[in-house]
């Protein structure tokens, strides 16, 4: 067998040798891979389904250990006997077999998801206060439909708080606001033409190409070192549009440094029809030295359409994201969406609007910048007494990047923490372009992990890895 129709939902938080392994255990239970089948090679399966041998790896390491499938050597992996695996699938209905628990019912006891935020410091009673203003007769016009581009008194706002905490130079005008940035991502490709041909950085958040991909546009990944995106890799190729995250790299951390970000404001200024998008990706939360400035800050050429998210600073489930448009693209933006409805509800853009116009916004950043630099530190300090560990991104951000030099690859680490309860991350997740680093990383959220208990779970993970700390 050269192929198997499995289709991996990138955007999930399940990772992709977990989808992987569910899918193949899935067609061997079901009868539609049957004894002595062979599993497609891991190179050809990673070419097939764009994702890395490592990941192929992982799930195939997992379904042979609980005796789905068997490695022979120099001929690769073959599905085992259905009679036996018909005994394991019984278990698992009875639940009486750990590994039928394990994969079914999982429990997760710490989860080190990036996107996790801490929801035990939400001002739960001021943020009721504004929502229920809202919701009196006396605010009758919040229960019809408003603007198209959203609240302008909450345009207002964002306009005003980017420009002191971002350097952001736009009128209310400009801004769009949206149910997440993947919604006005949708809408902002359509401002351009169908051949226009995008890049994206890789390792990278990979969420503006899987929508393009969704349309059937082309888009180049481009390969991030230490310190961005590669400037030369994007002049050598025939992109358009450059999605970045320029102040706060997503995973590595990285910040673009002054002559890279204006040789990218060059290269855009240099055609009529080059834009950068600009996701100011965890830009709120920096630990060390001053705010960095944003790119849109030092656009002269109208050339930088710049996005931001309240899912970090405040909650994600709120959904309210904004995209500063350009001048040049207002007017376009104006006459192809002016019969769309802005898709974020006017009581939550009103009650933002109050809680930010009344400093209440402002104070809760404060308050959870200190406790990110809290949990931070600690994991500094864990992290200090294993020499097997390096760090990446410790100066801002709510996740670290750790490279492991224990002698494990990336599927021993992700097998070896599951088996413990634990959820990582490896960065083959968020690469498109194969790798040859010569130790695997792990992405290491930490924001959502609760503060008295987040050295017990670095420590766990650590344990699970065969790793002992220093004396």
């Amino acid at each position: 067998m050269d192929y198997l129709a499995c289709e991996l939902l990138r955007d999930s938080e399940v990772p992709l040798y977990e989808q992987l392994y569910d899918y193949i255990k899935g067609e061997i239970t079901e009868g539609r891979l049957l004894e002595g089948d062979k599993l497609p090679s891991k190179r050809k399966l990673a070419s097939l389904l764009k994702i890395s041998q490592n990941t192929i790896q992982t799930a195939y390491e997992q379904l042979e250990a609980e005796g789905y499938i068997e490695v022979q050597a120099r001929r690769g992996y073959f599905i085992l006997p259905l009679t036996d695996l018909e005994y394991i699938e019984s278990k698992m209905k009875n639940e009486s077999s750990a590994v039928g628990v394990y994969h079914k019912e999982q429990t997760v006891i710490y989860d080190f998801h990036p996107s996790q935020i801490d929801t035990t410091h939400f001002p739960y009673d001021k943020w009721r206060k504004y929502v229920k203003q809202h919701i009196e007769p006396v605010h009758q016009s919040s229960l019809l439909l408003g603007d198209n581009q959203g609240e302008l008194e909450l345009r207002k706002e964002i306009a005003q708080y980017l420009y002191h905490s971002r350097g952001v130079t736009c009128k209310p005008e400009q801004i769009v606001i949206g149910a997440g940035v993947e919604v006005l991502l949708q809408q902002l490709i359509f401002l351009f033409n169908k051949d226009t041909v995008y890049g994206v950085e890789d390792p990278g958040y990979h969420l503006m190409m899987k929508i393009l991909h969704n349309y059937g546009y082309e888009v180049y990944p481009l390969l991030v070192d230490r310190q961005g995106v590669d400037i030369h890799a994007i002049k050598k190729s025939p992109i358009d549009i450059l999605y970045t995250t320029p102040s706060h790299h997503f995973p590595y951390g990285t910040v673009l440094p002054i002559q890279r970000r204006q040789q990218l404001l060059n290269w855009a200024i240099e055609k009529n029809d080059r834009y950068i998008i600009e996701d100011d990706y965890d830009s709120e939360f920096r630990y060390n030295g001053k705010t960095i400035p944003s790119l849109q800050s030092m656009d002269r050429g109208e050339k930088v359409i710049y996005l931001g998210s309240f899912s970090k600073s405040f909650i994600p489930s709120l959904r309210i994201s904004y995209m500063v448009l350009p001048n040049t693209l207002v007017k376009s933006y104006k006459e192809k969406f002016s019969f769309y409805h802005c898709t974020v509800s006017r009581i939550d853009q009103n009650a933002l609007s109050g809680f930010m116009k009344d400093g209440e916004f402002e104070k809760h950043l404060n308050r959870m910048k200190k406790v990110y630099r809290r949990k931070v530190e600690i994991v500094l300090n864990v992290l200090k007494y294993f020499p097997q560990l390096e760090v990446i991104g410790e100066s801002s951000g709510l996740h670290v990047v750790l490279i492991v030099k224990n002698g494990m690859n990336e599927s021993e680490l992700v097998t070896r923490a599951k088996r413990e309860n634990l959820k990582i991350y490896p960065l083959s997740n968020y690469s498109i372009i194969r790798r040859d680093d010569k130790e695997p990383q792990i992405i290491l959220g930490f924001a959502g992990i609760r503060e008295e208990e987040l050295e017990h779970s670095l420590k766990a993970l650590f344990k699970a890895w065969g790793m002992d700390d220093i004396d």
